[in-house]
């Protein structure tokens, strides 16, 4: 579906990976290297970005490190779309408003970083309902053709967590 809206894969890739997760840094070889792709392709792209408005910049010692510009005017809209390309809106919208005592949902692992991957981790806090909720989860994963892992934890159990990391992304709360 993107593919045919953005010929450039990269540009798809850094998009994922800087706006999916806003919290998200990275610099120029560590997304070449984890693309798989020249530093100048990936350059050519972060400067675009950046000249756009998208992105914001600062340098940590002699390496310049990337952000998404969660002020530029249409943020808010491609992450909508992003969150749609992933598969993680139809979650939120299929499992996560119908599961009674919930508190938060925060998304784990490579996707909450930015990452391509065909699991979804999620980490639930409150007292769902665990037989709707594996329910919920069949449905989402033939509509998102995605594996969906999770756990549960109760409130209390959520501060001795620290999941309000760079790395674990808040997707809903109450």
């Amino acid at each position: 579906m993107l593919e045919a809206l953005i010929s450039s894969k990269t540009r798809i890739k850094l998009l994922l990976r800087l706006f999916l997760n806003p919290g998200t840094k990275a610099y120029l070889r560590g997304l070449a290297d984890e693309f798989g792709e020249s530093t100048n392709s990936v350059r050519l792209e972060l400067n675009r970005f950046e000249d756009a408005g998208m992105l914001s910049s600062d340098y940590v010692g002699n390496k310049r490190v990337f952000k998404a510009n969660v002020r530029y005017p249409l943020f808010g809209e491609i992450r909508k779309i992003l969150l749609k390309y992933t598969g993680l809106q139809e979650i939120i919208d299929e499992v996560i408003e119908h599961l009674g005592d919930l508190n938060k949902v925060y998304l784990t692992g490579d996707l909450a970083l930015g990452k391509q991957s065909d699991v979804i981790s999620l980490v639930l806090i409150g007292s769902p309902d665990k037989h709707y909720l594996i329910h919920l989860i069949s449905k989402a994963e033939k509509l998102t053709s995605k594996k969906i892992q999770y756990l549960i934890y109760s409130q209390a159990e959520e501060r001795a967590l620290n999941l309000d990391k760079e790395q674990n992304l808040l997707l809903w709360h109450e």
